[in-house]
């Protein structure tokens, strides 16, 4: 939607690029895009200063940018169903398309089955047998798939199967 066409690997990439859609949105006359983008860089500054230890510090990381990016799609998402208990449609679609702008910036995230492989396949990587090698499975999932897995389904299926071990 409002994401520019090009990416790259270089370390803070995505907060350079959400400036630069930014940028582009205010130039191509795209409110919804422009007010999502500076909401989404508010948050981003508000996690720097609220992690700002010393004076070198160049702003936090593009995993932390995407850990934020979810928290505000997640935020969204609840928003939606509220305003659907409240009766209030264009206020959900409104945060809909938020989403849709918010996402442009996120992977694409794993579905349910392809999560469920890919803890399986984690289980059997690192032996684990019982609930108490669930934080070693988590820091293994989240090092390998940082902003495409949803770490709550993850968790849950992590769960389900050494729960039953």
């Amino acid at each position: 939607m409002c994401r520019l066409p090009f990416t790259t690997n270089i370390e803070n990439m995505l907060r350079n690029e959400i400036s630069q859609a930014l940028k582009s949105a205010m130039k191509a006359k795209k409110p919804e895009c422009v007010s999502t983008l500076r909401l989404i860089l508010a948050a981003i500054k508000d996690r720097d200063i609220s992690l700002r230890s010393s004076s070198d510090f160049d702003g936090i990381s593009d995993e932390e940018i995407m850990k934020v990016l979810q928290t505000m799609v997640k935020q969204r998402q609840e928003s939606i169903k509220m305003y659907h208990q409240g009766n209030r449609p264009e206020l959900a679609k409104k945060e809909a398309e938020e989403i849709g702008i918010i996402q442009d910036f996120l992977p694409e995230q794993l579905n349910d089955e392809e999560i469920g492989k890919i803890v399986n396949d984690a289980i059997k990587e690192l032996g684990a047998e019982n609930l108490k090698d669930m934080g070693r499975l988590m820091l293994h999932l989240r090092a390998r798939y940082a902003g495409s897995m949803d770490f709550g389904k993850a968790s849950a299926a992590l769960k389900e199967k050494l729960g039953g071990a």
